[in-house]
């Protein structure tokens, strides 16, 4: 892998945020989600999959892209 590759997630919002911690709301709006079936694609980073790991029953990680 180079430099200028570099890994994706495509993460999907498949669940609501009403009645959860407002730190759970916050990680959603953190990964740009915030309406269900709102699609991201984000940077394979440490701290962005322990913020899906977060929010696991909240979000659906369709593929690597």
């Amino acid at each position: 892998m180079t430099k200028d590759t570099k890994k994706t997630l495509v993460v999907v919002q498949t669940g609501s945020p009403i009645r959860r911690e407002a730190s759970q709301r916050a990680t959603l709006i953190g990964l740009g989600l915030n309406k269900i079936g709102r699609t991201r694609e984000l940077e394979d980073t440490p701290s962005v999959r322990g913020m899906i790991n977060k929010v696991k029953h909240m979000v659906r990680v369709e593929g690597e892209a």
